[in-house]
């Protein structure tokens, strides 16, 4: 049984991984085919420009994913459990991994912004490693305070 606190953050969730799925489709192949052009003596970077965005897509949705299976944690009331923790840290590892990837795009974005007069996009890229590791580090300290809630609690059933 879904509860009405957490239908609409399962729907924002849901929302988030549209317009990721719509660039994944739209933009990441011309821009792919773009960064090819640009770098004509290096043509395999368009492959790993390519590999890295996508791997970084995967790695998102994985996330939200993750978000999803706690949200459904919330909902069955084992909010407080290791199952919880696990998320938490499967969330944080997707993060750290987009951070990576993007850290390793971040000379073609920069370079692609530079040829093609395009400064937001430069910046673009950086909000996204910025925000990752934003996220990472949320992520893990939510990851400790859980598990040390789990801690504190179950030294009390054991306790009464």
């Amino acid at each position: 049984m879904m509860k009405r606190e957490t239908i609409f953050l399962k729907l924002v969730i849901v929302l988030m991984a549209l317009p990721a799925l719509a660039i994944s489709i739209f933009v990441v192949p011309p821009m792919t085919g773009f960064v090819g052009e640009i770098l004509p003596k290096w043509e395999f970077l368009k492959y790993v420009f390519m590999l890295t965005l996508y791997g970084s897509a995967i790695a998102y949705f994985a996330a939200l994913y993750q978000t999803l299976k706690l949200l459904g944690y919330i909902d069955k009331g084992i909010a407080f459990s290791e199952r919880s923790v696990k998320a938490l840290k499967n969330i944080k590892y997707c993060a750290l991994a987009i951070t990576v990837l993007f850290i390793l795009n971040l000379p073609i974005i920069l370079y692609t912004a530079e040829v093609d007069d395009a400064p937001g996009l430069g910046g673009l890229g950086m909000i996204i490693t910025f925000g990752a590791i934003v996220i990472a580090v949320f992520a893990a300290v939510l990851q400790k305070l859980l598990q040390n809630a789990i801690d504190i609690k179950s030294e009390n059933d054991l306790t009464v």
